[in-house]
């Protein structure tokens, strides 16, 4: 059995994510220790449960610990990962619901789908838009189409947006059989020239003059240092109230996303500066990938035959953290360029 230290690294919820995505795939039992350890709210909440659930229903798993604020857990696998269709509510984990981010639960269960054989077809409700995970337009335009150059088969559709508190959102997912001979490394240290920079202005259940600050603070800033973006506003249909500003940048070898959201107090003006402030940054440091992308890279091409390599604009905490969990399942080497909070690249090679 490996044992992994939960809180290792930035400590969170995406330790638990990869390990249990690595277990599954290779079949090997771990025990998770001190889970989320660094968070104001330790241990396993409603998103991270429901993805416990998730993946050991795939691999017919046994659970030990698998409840609301357990800090340890053992995952054993009694099979391979199963194609099929499946369902998941992030509400049904706490009483009350939750509005746990859905793109979380789908990356947990994204690769070890992937690696079956046959269409897996995916729903899962929750959050879609919600604080600390990616929204699900950076699934749809950003994580999934870097996947897909590596050979990834996979589309991700929105049927309701879900914010915070409340939740209710839905996302389907279509995840096409591979084989792990059938992937494929990346080589991503050209930025290249900016080909398109467009975004939305999405809002549910508020007054339309929020969209429309939001959308016109994000031109103008963005006009201000020389870019012609290309931002629509979005009406999202959802039980909540929330809003959202989601940058895309398209570049010769690589695209980027950048998000900000409201929340109660937060001027419409802030939201747009956010999301705008932290692109410009990204397209200033001429890296190729953002950080955001970066850490998510690192258990794709772990698995993926062959080297890999890669720029990107911030060396993240949860990037060497996930290289470290990788590390402790796989045997492959990350070499990292570059201190934590600057600019750095990223070089894979088997051991």
């Amino acid at each position: 059995m490996i044992i992994i230290n939960g809180s290792y690294g930035e400590g969170g919820g995406q330790v638990l994510r990869t390990s249990l995505t690595l277990s599954a795939l290779l079949g090997k039992p771990v025990r998770l220790e001190n889970i989320r350890a660094r968070r104001r709210n330790p241990g396993l909440q409603a998103q991270h449960l429901t993805g416990v659930r998730a993946i050991a229903q795939i691999c017919d798993a046994e659970l030990a610990g698998a409840d609301l604020g357990s800090l340890t857990l053992i995952f054993r696998p009694l099979s391979p990962p199963r194609a099929g269709e499946y369902s998941f509510d992030v509400a049904e984990a706490r009483k009350g619901g939750s509005a746990g981010a859905t793109s979380l639960v789908f990356q947990t269960m994204l690769l070890p789908l992937t690696l079956a054989p046959g269409l897996s077809c995916l729903t899962i409700r929750g959050g879609t838009h919600v604080a600390w995970s990616p929204p699900f337009h950076y699934l749809q335009h950003v994580y999934l189409p870097t996947l897909a150059r590596m050979g990834l088969e996979a589309s991700v559709e929105i049927e309701k947006w879900g914010w915070y508190p409340i939740g209710g959102g839905e996302m389907t997912a279509l995840i096409g059989g591979r084989k792990e001979s059938d992937l494929s490394g990346l080589d991503l240290v050209e930025q290249g020239e900016l080909k398109c920079l467009w975004g939305i202005s999405a809002t549910s259940n508020l007054p339309a003059h929020v969209g429309q600050r939001q959308k016109k603070q994000a031109e103008e800033t963005l006009w201000k240092h020389g870019f012609d973006p290309r931002i629509e506003m979005v009406d999202a249909p959802s039980p909540g109230q929330g809003t959202l500003v989601f940058l895309a940048a398209e570049y010769e070898n690589a695209v980027a996303g950048f998000s900000a959201l409201g929340e109660r107090g937060k001027p419409a003006e802030k939201v747009a500066e956010e999301a705008c402030r932290e692109f410009v940054a990204y397209h200033q440091s001429g890296a190729c990938l953002d950080q955001h992308l970066a850490d998510q890279l690192i258990l794709p091409l772990a698995l993926a035959p062959g080297p890999s390599a890669f720029n990107t604009c911030e060396i993240t905490q949860h990037l060497l953290t996930n290289v470290w969990v990788v590390e402790q399942f796989l045997d492959v080497k990350f070499e990292i360029e570059g201190e934590e909070g600057e600019k750095g690249s990223v070089r894979k090679r088997e051991t």
